[in-house]
């Protein structure tokens, strides 16, 4: 991985932040993008000193604001001219239903439109350092659920796991239509679970949930595994459109599989991200 960039998103703790010591332990250089100054700084210290890899920017940005998207990509580019390795994987669970700053319901906002936006506005410099990957974090909990394209912020049916995996579900629908969009030029386009694992995602949840997940859920190191498998091992050199669980290809459900639903999906989040995409 010596010389290759990567950005991963919620790098400070959790799957991102041992992501980010494992690659660049890999010699890779890292591109952190984190929403807290403070936790970014402390975490970025500790990535460094863990790794003995001194390769490793801090950049900052809300992923729940496409205006602040809009502004970290702009600072990405004015910094470094390669990105190799893109890795979306920050992610929340909202217990209670609430808007984004652009009116958008929040786990669809940070964990699918986010993506969507991001590596839309990134992939002039993913083509142009291709061979390349980009790497979504997604979840078991995409199965939880159907598509429901009539009402897919949930505003009439929430439920704070419902919403987390139908945003997941999505995730996984933009990453098969990429890969299709993306054929033939280099860029390798691919999602996993991690699996259950011990992360801040859950901190808004019951502490009867917390304390269950503290007890039987795998460590965040562990859960980084196939993150960091995906992002640089060369057995998977040109695989694209594949879902994988423990650094093995596994099937997604039948509704991310759906084309019709992935080209409507697009369509609608070109609408609410205003943009058109690649």
């Amino acid at each position: 991985m010596k010389d290759k960039t990567c950005m991963i998103t919620g790098a400070n703790s959790g799957i991102g932040k041992y992501t980010a010591i494992g690659l660049a332990e890999l010699g890779a250089n890292i591109v952190m993008v984190c929403r807290n100054k403070g936790r970014g700084e402390e975490a970025q210290k500790e990535i460094i000193e863990k790794s003995g890899n001194e390769s490793v920017d801090l950049l900052l940005a809300d992923l729940s604001s496409q205006k602040e998207i809009r502004k970290l990509t702009s600072d990405f580019k004015r910094k470094h001219t390669n990105l190799h390795v893109l890795i979306n994987n920050a992610g929340i669970i909202l217990k209670n239903r609430t808007l984004s700053v652009d009116n958008i319901e929040m786990n669809l906002a940070v964990n699918y439109l986010a993506p969507f936006l991001l590596t839309n506005l990134l992939l002039d410099v993913i083509k142009e350092s291709a061979p390349a990957r980009i790497i979504n974090v997604s979840s078991g909990g995409h199965g939880m659920t159907k598509m429901d394209l009539e009402d897919l912020q949930n505003a009439k049916n929430y439920s704070s796991f419902g919403s987390y995996g139908h945003s997941k579900l999505a995730l996984m629908l933009f990453t098969y239509q990429l890969s299709r969009r993306l054929e033939n030029t280099g860029v390798a386009v691919n999602a996993l679970q991690p699996g259950m694992v011990r992360t801040n995602l859950g901190r808004d949840q019951p502490f009867l949930a917390r304390l269950l997940t503290k007890i039987f859920f795998r460590s965040p190191k562990k859960g980084a595994q196939t993150s960091i498998y995906l992002a640089s091992s060369p057995d998977v050199e040109g695989i694209t459109g594949k879902y994988f669980k423990d650094r093995k290809i596994t099937r997604s459900t039948e509704d991310s599989y759906n084309l019709d639903y992935a080209v409507k999906l697009w369509t609608m989040s070109e609408k609410l991200v205003e943009m058109k995409a690649f």
